[in-house]
């Protein structure tokens, strides 16, 4: 994807919205490139990393609409995972969200699992939603000004490719 469409796409989603719903978000996302704040260059590094790490985003929803998200990396059986609601606002939407719990996993053992103050107010992140293409990638602009685009890797309820922590019997104290 080249970045001056995605900043065509972004000027338009800010003057008509979107037209994004929680419906388009649904699945499970791999990060592809990442643009840093005020650069027309993807960060290679970064990207590479991400990917090779297999940075997912994987967005639910309960029977009442309310979103779940999650975030994960892994490095071979080794999983870090941030998980927490979330919530559309406003006409482009913004996708705010706030990571509630933390966890470290190596295959089925738990090594660390704990819950994570809430941000400070007016601090919450966010991903301002600029574009959800049918053919599978989504576009967004993060809380510290990073331009983000995904590729959808599998619906929810299917396959699920992000990985998923697994319980090992742990009262989720990490010990």
């Amino acid at each position: 994807m080249e970045h001056h469409h995605l900043l065509d796409l972004e000027r338009e989603a800010r003057r008509a919205g979107s037209g994004l719903n929680v419906s388009d978000l649904l699945g499970h996302w791999q990060l592809q490139t990442v643009w840093p704040k005020g650069r027309t260059e993807a960060n290679a590094l970064s990207g590479w990393l991400l990917r090779s790490l297999g940075a997912c985003l994987e967005i639910s929803a309960d029977s009442d609409g309310v979103l779940q998200l999650r975030n994960a990396v892994t490095l071979g059986s080794l999983m870090l995972q941030f998980s927490g609601p979330g919530k559309l606002k406003g006409r482009q939407p913004l996708l705010m969200f706030r990571f509630d719990q933390v966890a470290l996993t190596l295959g089925p053992l738990t090594l660390l699992a704990r819950s994570l103050p809430a941000p400070e107010a007016g601090r919450e992140p966010f991903f301002a939603l600029i574009s959800r293409n049918p053919e599978g990638w989504m576009a967004a602009r993060g809380r510290g000004g990073g331009l983000a685009y995904w590729t959808l890797r599998d619906s929810v309820g299917t396959h699920a490719t992000c990985p998923q922590a697994s319980s090992n019997g742990a009262d989720g104290d990490g010990a």
